[in-house]
């Protein structure tokens, strides 16, 4: 591709309200411009790399045996109504009728859709498993857009699902998927990592997610320092005893000596302020969370306490799955606290008329601190078995950085992370709710399970871009496979000195448009920058846009002898400076 024929839309500008670094860098380079509220242009240069990371995509899922389709954006309500999820999804479905009056969405996912190609087309046993995937737009209203196309409304995804007869083919499948996206994700020279993950909304039972590390991932990943456990943060478990113990929760409460005292603490809410006030450790005290629990059989609402050590946080999808609490997880109102006589910064852990789940690391302690139930006063020398009614104990705290691993090797590190990929086993939620049956081996009915497969495709470049950058623009990596998503490999850069009327009749533009030839004959991806530019605004336009290699020639390296004539060479990452034989350049390049 020639420069002087391509859509360069740098600017130098920071855009003011582009929020994180690949957001700023993506409208910087011209990769993307903003239409709307979440909605973004792929513009030529940006759309080079997007049809790269699809590629790579499409390569990787071909070989491990899946079916490429496309389904609509655009789908009937009625499916979402039969399973079960046009009332539940929420706002972020946009749902709209036709000019008849019939109810549609468009699709965030298209799990509804897949269903019922499969109740179409599958009849047999003998045709599972099969596994079928395609690279479409999604929509999802989100309140918020933000962080450009990291979290936008409309963005491209690739969506695969899998169906199966018997768990055993299903994790199978699952297997070959998570191989598959590993590879990807290593062709992509992203640095990355699978770790264990809730299922949320989607449902289903396993589940990993595929987290880009980089410091402006939304997500706290969890990893051992020493073995390959890897979870995000919403289901890493909290170690505080040893298995057999954690296994059913039979937590050995704290055993204290101490008499309970109440002290003044005016003012001071917190544990934080607390445990200043009395000069004692942070995790010496407790707070005790009040949420909504689950209602009676007559409609009654509850309340629920929730206590954790003071230095801890919770975990609402731990505690979204306890038995008693109420989901989605909510705080209980300032109102129905005062009507069960508690005050919000000093409630304690006895006399409450409602049941009390202690975290593991809570139920350990002794001679704690507590509120103690009445505004401006706190309790110390507080002790379990003596002094609270305890109806459970659990894990609902998030992991901190430095507790032993779950499984028992080394001990837990904490970084953000950016989910770019998801894996699922669904079961059966969506075909039985479909009314999904095949013929089984047997000759009577069977209903398949369902696999479901995910990848950001369009949130892969910026977690690229947010990984490799500088303060000149962006770093496009080269993977350990030798490949590259940026928009061009190789950049070659003539330096013409404007001696000749015609600029094709320079020495440098010759020996750049024979270079150019030479390059594009051997399959480089090579862009020839001839725009009648100065050379340091091509330069600028280069870095900022992150071509890997560049080649500058110019006519004082140019000789008679061909063997003679040297190149210089740019490492877009390093920025170190080589002249090089055209042999030794091809050698790096091809």
């Amino acid at each position: 591709m020639r420069a002087s024929q391509f859509t360069f839309a740098t600017l130098k500008e920071i855009p003011s309200d582009a929020d994180i670094v690949s957001s700023q860098l993506m409208i910087r380079a011209g990769l993307i411009r903003k239409l709307a509220s979440g909605l973004y242009t792929w513009l030529p240069m940006g759309l080079r790399t997007l049809k790269k990371v699809q590629t790579i995509i499409r390569e990787e899922m071909d070989a491990a045996g899946a079916q490429e389709l496309l389904m609509p954006v655009t789908q009937p309500a009625e499916l979402w109504q039969e399973s079960g999820r046009f009332g539940a999804y929420g706002p972020e479905l946009l749902r709209f009728q036709d000019r008849h009056q019939r109810d549609f969405v468009l699709g965030p996912t298209h799990e509804e859709v897949i269903t019922d190609i499969a109740r179409a087309l599958l009849k047999s046993y003998k045709q599972l498993p099969v596994n079928y995937y395609q690279i479409q737009t999604k929509f999802r209203d989100e309140i918020r857009p933000r962080f450009g196309v990291m979290r936008s409304r409309e963005f491209i995804m690739k969506d695969a699902y899998s169906f199966h007869v018997n768990p055993d083919s299903l994790q199978q499948t699952y297997d070959v998927m998570y191989r598959a996206y590993s590879n990807i994700f290593t062709r992509l020279g992203l640095d990355f990592r699978a770790v264990q993950a809730d299922t949320g909304a989607i449902g289903g039972s396993a589940s990993h997610e595929f987290q880009v590390l980089a410091s402006s991932g939304e997500d706290d990943i969890v990893f051992s320092d020493t073995s390959d456990f890897a979870a995000n943060i919403e289901l890493a478990e909290a170690v505080t005893v040893d298995a057999d113990q954690r296994a059913l929760d039979r937590i050995e409460f704290g055993q204290g000596t101490q008499s309970k005292q109440d002290v003044a603490t005016p003012d001071m809410p917190t544990c934080e302020q607390v445990a200043a006030h009395l000069d004692i450790p942070l995790s010496q005290t407790v707070k005790t969370l009040i949420v909504e629990g689950e209602p009676t059989e007559d409609g009654v609402p509850t309340l629920v306490a929730l206590v954790l050590r003071g230095d801890h946080t919770l975990n609402e999808v731990k505690a979204e799955k306890l038995p008693q609490v109420k989901v989605p997880l909510t705080m209980a109102s300032e109102a129905a606290m005062a009507a069960a006589g508690l005050h919000k910064g000093y409630i304690g852990v006895f006399g409450l008329p409602m049941p009390i789940i202690v975290d593991r690391s809570a139920a350990v302690l002794s001679d704690f601190v507590s509120g103690a139930n009445r505004a401006g006063f706190h309790t110390t020398g507080v002790n379990w078995q003596r002094d609270a009614e305890v109806a459970a104990v659990a894990d609902i705290r998030n992991v901190v950085e430095g507790d032993p691993s779950p499984d028992g090797q080394g001990t837990l590190r904490i970084r953000r992370g950016i989910e770019v990929g998801h894996i699922f086993q669904l079961g059966d939620k969506y075909s039985r709710a479909l009314n999904v049956t095949v013929t089984g081996e047997d000759g009577k009915p069977v209903t398949p399970l369902m696999g479901c497969y995910g990848i950001g495709v369009t949130r892969i470049v910026a977690a690229a871009i947010e990984q490799n950058h500088d303060e000149r623009g962006i770093i496009w990596n080269i993977s350990t496979t030798g490949e590259s998503i940026a928009p061009f490999d190789v950049v070659i850069v003539p330096m013409i000195k404007g001696k000749f009327k015609d600029a094709a009749q320079d020495p440098a533009m010759k020996l750049s448009e024979q270079l150019y030839a030479t390059l594009q004959a051997r399959g480089v991806d090579v862009l020839l920058d001839d725009r009648d530019e100065r050379a340091g605004v091509k330069f600028a336009d280069l870095e900022l846009v992150g071509i890997p290699h560049r080649v500058v020639i110019s006519d004082k390296n140019i000789h008679t002898d061909p063997a003679q004539t040297l190149y210089e060479y740019v490492n877009r990452r390093d920025g170190e400076k080589q002249l090089l034989t055209l042999a030794q350049l091809l050698e790096k390049l091809v």
